[in-house]
This record gives C-alpha cells, structure tokens and sequence, in this order.
C-alpha cells in the first residue's frame, strides 16, 4: 500500500500555519488591531479583576451556603450598594458564573479528574461533617442524598479554579496595556509574545482551594495534589470556553428532531471563537453581559474608535464583541504557540514536520471559526 504525504499547503487554513510557523499570530498585525486588542484587553483586564475576587470569595465564603442572596457583595453589604445591584449599576457577576459552568460541564485536566476521586470524596464529607456539625436536619438530608453536598463542593471547587486561573490572566491582560502605554508593544506578535511569556512564567503556579470553618481550615485541593495553573485550569478554560462554549438559549433549537446541537458536546462550536457578535447585545445571550461589563471600562483611544464607526454607539456591544473576538485569537496565538512540541524556529526537518502536524490538528477545528472574519 502506498501512502502519500500530507502537502500543507493544501489545507484550507495553510496560510494561518504559516504564519504561526514563523512566530506570527492568527490575527493580522496591522496598527489598528494592535490598538484595538490592547484597549479590549485592558477592559477586559479589569473585569477579569472583580471576576477573580468574587468568584474566590464565594469559593471560600459562600460554600454549601444554599441561598447565598449577597455572593455577589465580596462581604460588603451596605444600602447604596444594594440599590446599585437591584438597578443593575454594577458588575454582571452572572457571566463569570457562566463561564465556571461550562468549564464544570466540559471537564478536562487534572482539576477535573480529582473531583471524582474517593481522595476528593472523603475532604468533602469532613468538611461538610465540620460545616453541619449542629445541623440535624442537613446532616439527615444528607444520609438521604449522600452526593448532593459533595456535588455543592465540586462546584465551588471550580469557582476557585477559575478565579485563580483570571487572577493571572487578568495581571497579564493590564501589563499589556501598561506596556502599550510606554510604547514598548507595537504589534501582534509583540501581543501574543507578551501573552505567551506570562502563560509560560505562571504555567506550573500551583491551585489550591482550602475553606475555613470557625478556626478549622480544610483543604479540599491541597498542594500536594500538584494540580498547575496551565495544564488543569487553562487548557481547558481554553476547551471549554473558546472552542465549545454552550448553546446560546433562542439562538438554536434544543429540540434533538432539529438536530441543531450535537449530540457529542465534544463537537460543540459555541465557543468564543465561533460567536456571531450579531446577536451579542440581544437579552438572553450570556457574553452580552460581558460586553456590558466591557463597555464601563474602555480606554478613551478605544471608544473613540467605536465613536466614528457607521452606527456609532448604537451597536457599541456588536462593536466591543467583534474586538474581543480578534484579541482571543491572539489569546489562542500564544497559547498554540506555547504548547508546540518543539520552538518554531527550529530548523530540524523532524520537528519542523511535528509542528506542523500539532499545528494543522489546531487549524482542523478552527475552519468554522470566525477566523476568516476577524482577518477580513
């Protein structure tokens, strides 16, 4: 039998392999983008900040709490604060809730493994023994339904991952605009080479998630688990949120007749990475929350942009949606290009042929991205 091989330049995306063969980025490198991806990702940066801290703070405050109506508060509950909740002046912590939620549902890596473990098991029953200690009526629910308190510890187990894994996004995100600022990124790559070095210096960061009860503090993912800040919270944040995403509700039929959602979630394609910005701003659509979030912290340079554009600020959300789109294909670059098997300026024939397989499996799954869109 006779096999051929593989001719590169025959794949659809040939020209993104080549230009992440040569330490480019997916996203085009011109003056305009480099602004825009910077200014959204300064925003962006901001959030991811408050995203952080409240989803830490519910981790380690609001656990196996039931009805936690101030989870959103950080512990500071005050009149004028609650009227800016109910009227909605305020942080859509919602979102950030949504994305834990996929990455929950998805699952991967070793954040992901543990959490089924009799090891993870046995912490939560302490915990939850420690936390209903003086609870008759929840310690007998829970003789009925031995799995639903573990399945609450699971959950804010992922609320921590998450908040970690955004703590450090979140610092990279506004180094970067600090750096822009001085005038020291000056293009894409410059971009998704600044991404990369913070996603390879916090690669090995360790994730924990320890709770307190009165003066008794129990780790439910100790150290010594060797659970790490890239392989278990941000390849499959990337998995879960840029590549699969959930369907949005009204946007697609959950009927199984329609066949418009697969019935393997591994093929999901509602990721950040294949959203329409068309109905981004629409009620229902979760990331609307977060272009709503965005559009609070703009950089001036930025809103001036979205300013002079046709509609001016009447589709600022579309606007914000579809510069956040071209930034996470720069986030996407850098981590492509940091999981390469060998340096992409090796000149061994071997690796060389390597890196292009890894790369055509990634540009495979980026054919009905909106990869084409942001570079148009």
């Amino acid at each position: 039998m006779v096999t051929t091989k593989k001719n590169p330049a025959h794949h659809p995306l040939a020209e993104y392999i080549k230009r992440l063969q040569t330490g480019e980025a997916l996203l085009r490198d011109c003056p305009e983008n480099v602004l825009e991806v910077v200014g959204i990702l300064k925003s962006y940066g901001v959030v991811l900040d408050a995203y952080s801290k409240n989803l830490i703070y519910i981790a380690e405050n609001q656990f196996l709490v039931f009805f936690p109506f101030f989870k959103y508060f950080n512990g500071e509950i005050t009149f004028q604060k609650l009227m800016r909740h109910w009227w909605h002046d305020r942080i859509n912590f919602e979102y950030a809730e949504y994305c834990m939620k996929a990455m929950f549902w998805h699952g991967g890596g070793g954040l992901d493994q543990y959490l089924d473990t009799k090891d993870f098991q046995q912490r939560a029953k302490v915990v939850i023994a420690a936390k209903f200690k003086n609870n008759p009526l929840m310690l007998g629910i829970n003789q009925l339904f031995p799995d639903f308190l573990i399945e609450q510890l699971r959950v804010t187990s992922y609320y921590s991952g998450l908040g970690q894994f955004w703590r450090v996004m979140a610092d990279i995100f506004l180094s970067l605009s600090d750096l822009y600022d001085q005038g020291k990124i000056k293009s894409i790559p410059q971009v998704v080479d600044h991404i990369k070095l913070g996603l390879v210096e916090a690669a090995t960061k360790p994730i924990t998630y320890s709770v307190k009860i009165k003066d008794q503090v129990y780790d439910l993912l100790p150290a010594s688990l060797g659970l790490t800040f890239l392989a278990d919270t941000a390849i499959p944040y990337v998995e879960a949120v840029f590549f699969r995403g959930t369907p949005f509700p009204g946007t697609v039929s959950y009927n199984a007749q329609a066949y418009q959602i697969p019935p393997d979630q591994a093929r999901f394609q509602y990721g950040a990475l294949y959203a329409d910005p068309l109905p981004i701003g629409g009620a229902g659509i979760p990331p609307t929350l977060l272009m709503q979030d965005m559009r609070h912290f703009l950089p001036e340079y930025l809103h001036e942009v979205y300013r002079r554009s046709r509609r001016g600020e009447d589709d600022l959300r579309v606007q914000i949606c579809q510069t956040f789109q071209k930034s996470m294909f720069c986030v996407t670059s850098a981590a492509i290009l940091g999981l390469m098997p060998y340096p992409a300026d090796t000149q061994d024939p071997k690796e060389q042929e390597l890196n292009r397989v890894y790369l055509e499996k990634w540009m495979d799954r980026l054919q009905t991205s909106r990869l084409m869109d942001v570079n148009s």
